[in-house]
């Protein structure tokens, strides 16, 4: 179960918007009237389309594999109940981390307080479910300082392209999406900053700063190009996240990382966010850098938190001393 894809046969001349039949049943059909059999998956499109990107995409498949469990079963997901949903938690247990299985609930959630929403049910059988706890640390694995130098080093003497993204990602804590969805044309200058516009997860666009390296290590790949996509293929198309994940790998491989074989982009994000804090810069100037917009998913980021040599008690001795 996914959003199919609509191919475009019409143009509406005040939107430009791609009209179909199926598009104006999925906008406009009343739910209510379709055969039960297709009432779930139509209104699974509807919900999906209130998520863009990698959020979209996840969702559609926690709502495929939830629509999975339904039919083994033989029911209809809007018969669901909540021992259903308890049974499908119980499910996942034994096959998924606490993490997946939250975000799985969730997607749950909110697909059945969409269809309250629509009117097409009264009550949800996710409403009250509980979600397991995740740990209050990321397992996502990051680099110290020493490692985070030995990784930059691998990636310029790879290639100025792989020299240029990783500066990119350890200096500015980017998203891999974020990173390769940019185009040169992207680049410019705000205030005596050079900077790059992105899109953030959710579409938001967002200025981040280019500090003198990273500005450095731009320009030294892109050589002069004017336009396209900042990160390319030999052939010019835009560089692919599967390639720069393992691209990653090879270089933590090349920089005698631990574990190098469970680095990933999102390493780096991660690198990024602690090695700021170990910099000491202030917890809501990283948030709002890493765009996140719960502190304390910074916090999950900051592998260095529990560090003793960070401990207040430090400079509270020497602020009362004085």
């Amino acid at each position: 179960m996914s959003v199919s894809a609509i191919e475009p046969r019409q143009q509406t001349p005040s939107t430009g918007l791609a009209v179909t039949q199926s598009v104006r049943e999925l906008f406009l059909g009343d739910l209510r009237e379709l055969p039960p059999t297709q009432r779930a998956d139509a209104l699974a499109r509807r919900f999906l389309l209130s998520y863009t990107g990698h959020t979209r995409a996840a969702y559609g498949r926690d709502l495929a594999d939830w629509f999975g469990w339904c039919a083994a079963l033989e029911i209809d997901p809007l018969a669901a109940n909540r021992a259903m949903v308890d049974g499908y938690a119980r499910h996942l247990e034994a096959r998924r981390s606490p993490a997946t299985i939250a975000r799985r609930l969730s997607a749950l959630a909110g697909f059945y307080r969409y269809a309250i929403a629509e009117e097409v049910l009264t009550s949800s059988p996710a409403a009250h479910i509980k979600r397991p706890k995740t740990a209050n640390d990321s397992q996502t694995l990051g680099m110290d300082r020493g490692e985070a130098r030995a990784f930059l080093a691998a990636a310029k003497e790879h290639s100025t392209r792989a020299g240029a993204l990783v500066t990119l990602l350890l200096h500015d804590g980017l998203r891999i999406s974020e990173a390769l969805g940019a185009d040169v044309g992207d680049l410019s200058h705000a205030r005596g900053h050079r900077i790059l516009t992105i899109t953030r997860k959710g579409g938001a666009r967002r200025d981040v700063v280019l500090n003198p390296a990273t500005s450095q290590a731009l320009d030294a790949y892109l050589d002069a190009r004017v336009e396209g996509p900042v990160f390319i293929t030999s052939s010019g198309n835009r560089w692919h996240r599967s390639e720069a994940f393992r691209l990653v790998r090879r270089l933590g491989t090349a920089a005698g990382i631990e574990h190098a074989d469970k680095l990933s982009p999102h390493s780096l994000r991660h690198t990024f966010v602690t090695l700021a804090r170990e910099a000491g810069v202030p917890l809501e100037d990283v948030q709002d850098a890493a765009g996140h917009a719960d502190p304390r998913t910074t916090r999950r980021y900051d592998r260095g938190r529990h560090n003793l040599d960070r401990h207040p008690a430090y400079a509270l001795g020497a602020f009362l001393a004085d």
